[in-house]
């Protein structure tokens, strides 16, 4: 497949003829991999969609789904909310490849969140519902909170008894934890996985071009430094 994909990668598309059959002046389009929606370059700093007060609360969230250990480090700084904030302010966070025209009804849980808000909105209104049940319960923040509060209302969200208005807590605790985990183990060029910390954990290689010269080598152990899309792109 890869040598196929590289031959087609390398042929021009035909050139549009003129009505009198002299070959149009404009160059030829190329094929290229990934040209049609390609991932953004790496940013420091920034955010693009959420608020600084939605990302010290993701930030916190992201900390207690996988805190810091010895193995490695944890969620808000292997970068999740930097990697959130990027997906939900592109074609992810509007829900385009979601049917969105309705009606909404409640489906079974094999089909999913019925939803009429797109991931965005479901983290915009969430994460205030959130903020709001914290100051009226304990007149502070969630990111404010000790830690053992913060996973008993993270406990409840998952189980679906936390009341946070249009926003069901059960899907909502679903869709930051997939993201979270997106976050931590994707590829660095998406924002998240800082320094392919979870990637040195688990012992994944990363982006290679392939492993021709390892395929025979039956029973070694290859300690491989992992390769990120960004080494590729530089």
């Amino acid at each position: 497949m890869a040598a196929v994909a590289g031959t087609a990668a390398s042929v021009p598309l035909l050139r549009a003829a003129t009505t009198d059959g002299a070959p149009a002046a404009s160059p030829p389009a190329r094929w290229e991999a990934g040209a049609a929606n390609p991932a953004l370059p790496p940013r420091a700093g920034g955010l693009l969609f959420l608020t600084a007060t939605e990302a010290e609360t993701l930030g916190a969230i992201a900390d207690r789904l996988i805190p810091a250990d010895e193995l490695s480090i944890g969620g808000k700084e292997a970068g999740c909310v930097a990697f959130i904030d990027r997906q939900l302010d592109g074609t992810f966070g509007q829900g385009v490849s979601d049917y969105r025209r309705g009606p909404y009804y409640q489906g079974t849980p094999e089909q999913g969140p019925q939803n009429k808000l797109t991931p965005a909105q479901r983290y915009r209104v969430g994460l205030a519902a959130l903020a709001a049940y914290c100051q009226r319960e304990y007149g502070k923040g969630f990111a404010q909170l000790d830690a053992a509060t913060q996973d008993q209302l993270l406990t409840r969200m998952e189980a679906n008894q936390l009341a946070l208005g249009q926003v069901d807590s059960k899907p909502l605790f679903e869709l930051v934890l997939q993201n979270v985990r997106e976050g931590f183990l994707a590829d660095p060029v998406y924002g998240g996985n800082k320094d392919m910390a979870s990637w040195k954990m688990l012992g994944f290689p990363g982006a290679r071009y392939d492993f021709r010269d390892y395929m025979d080598r039956k029973g070694e152990k290859f300690n491989f430094i992992p390769v990120s899309l960004i080494d590729s792109a530089s």
